[in-house]
């Protein structure tokens, strides 16, 4: 039998496994600076979006991540028929209120209203998006 190499929160892990995991970490190190950069980008190109450092941009990246993998799906499933009947508009609505949200708590990240929200958070998608394609 191989000895261990390594013992992580999800087990004991032999040999190749491990290197699932130490890359699995990275992807998400990655994506996270990318999506911090971006936030800062963003803050340059709409006005009303300020970001004190890019600590701050962190912090306020890992929050939108956190709010989009828990938060979104559900106010998605409630919002459906609105949805349905705005041919998806709403979608931008509810990542625009998920951004102001995250604004509202995180301290150096501020958005002057609905229409920075809006603007700041389908820039933030779809450079991010590119972004992380290409790395």
């Amino acid at each position: 039998m191989n000895k261990p190499v390594g013992i992580f929160p999800t087990g004991v892990f032999y040999g190749k496994q491990t290197e699932k995991v130490y890359t699995n970490n990275m992807n998400f190190f990655a994506r996270l600076i990318i999506s911090a950069a971006t936030l800062m980008l963003v803050t340059y190109i709409v006005p009303g979006i300020t970001v004190d450092s890019f600590y701050t941009a962190l912090v306020a990246a890992l929050a939108l991540g956190l709010l989009n993998a828990v938060v979104r799906p559900v106010l998605v499933i409630l919002t459906l028929p609105i949805t349905i009947l705005t041919l998806g508009i709403f979608i931008f609505i509810i990542n625009a209120s998920l951004f102001l949200f995250v604004a509202s708590f995180v301290d150096g990240f501020e958005v002057s209203g609905l229409v920075s929200a809006l603007i700041g958070s389908i820039l933030v998608s779809i450079i991010s998006g590119i972004a992380n394609k290409l790395s």
